[in-house]
């Protein structure tokens, strides 16, 4: 049975957009407690913006954003040949993965730690390793229901409104449905991480949220531009891939669920 479906390339290829969607997606909630200046990091002046009545504000960024574009473009592609229920099997399975995983880093915290662990690394500047690792993977416990809510409604929408787009444009205007889909997943799960996350869990302050959540859904609005061309190079492969006659017919039925 397993050589059939492996042999089957329309099932090989939703096991690769899939894995790669599920991949990324953890990997951005886990680095995703991480906040980066942008200006530091290209060596840049402060920006010293001044936003609803708070000063000294630049340009902060979750770590997290830097590997959602490729969630972008797996969404659309999974939206474009196994329509909205691919996406929606996708993001729920994803959710509950991402449960697992959570459960899974609660229970290694609470292990009791081996004493020479904890100073293992003061050379390093770290005298106790049991508070970071508790630090570094607890603290992702507080933006669970935040990332989760944010990811189902984003992916709902984004899927949603990828359909209605195709319905009016046909096969033309890969890069509409790619670019207006993502902006507006993109504006809900910026509005539920920020908000919930940095404002009620974290206590950051409300201009300082605000701050970080335009910085943040500006940077995402520019890579869905730059990543349009890359959607395109992947849509042909896997044109080339399946062939023209089965990539037709997967891309009708998938508007037809």
């Amino acid at each position: 049975m397993i050589h059939y479906i492996i042999k089957d390339k329309a099932t090989r290829l939703f096991l690769i957009l899939g894995a790669f969607f599920v991949a990324n997606t953890i990997m951005a909630e886990v680095i995703g407690v991480k906040l980066f200046s942008l200006e530091k990091t290209l060596h840049l002046q402060p920006a010293n913006l001044t936003l609803l009545g708070e000063s000294g504000l630049g340009f902060t960024l979750t770590v997290g954003v830097l590997i959602w574009p490729a969630v972008f473009i797996m969404t659309d592609l999974i939206n474009e040949y196994y329509g909205v229920k691919g996406v929606r099997f996708l993001s729920i399975l994803t959710s509950v993965i991402i449960l697992f995983v959570f459960l899974v880093f609660y229970g290694a915290i609470h292990l009791a730690p081996d004493d020479y662990w904890i100073g293992s690394q003061k050379e390093n500047g770290v005298p106790n390793m049991q508070m970071a690792f508790s630090q570094v993977l607890g603290q992702g416990m507080n933006i669970i229901f935040a990332s989760l809510t944010a990811f189902l409604i984003g992916q709902l929408a984004d899927a949603t409104v990828f359909k209605k787009i195709k319905k009016l444009t046909g096969e033309k205007g890969i890069w509409m449905r790619a670019t207006v889909s993502t902006l507006v997943s993109q504006l809900i799960d910026t509005i539920c991480v920020s908000y919930i996350y940095l404002y009620f869990s974290l206590g950051f302050s409300f201009p300082r949220v605000t701050a970080i959540a335009l910085t943040g859904y500006l940077y995402k609005f520019c890579v869905a531009i730059l990543c349009t061309p890359i959607i395109y190079l992947i849509h042909h492969l896997i044109e080339e891939y399946l062939g023209k006659g089965k990539a037709a017919e997967m891309k009708k039925a998938a508007m037809q669920h």
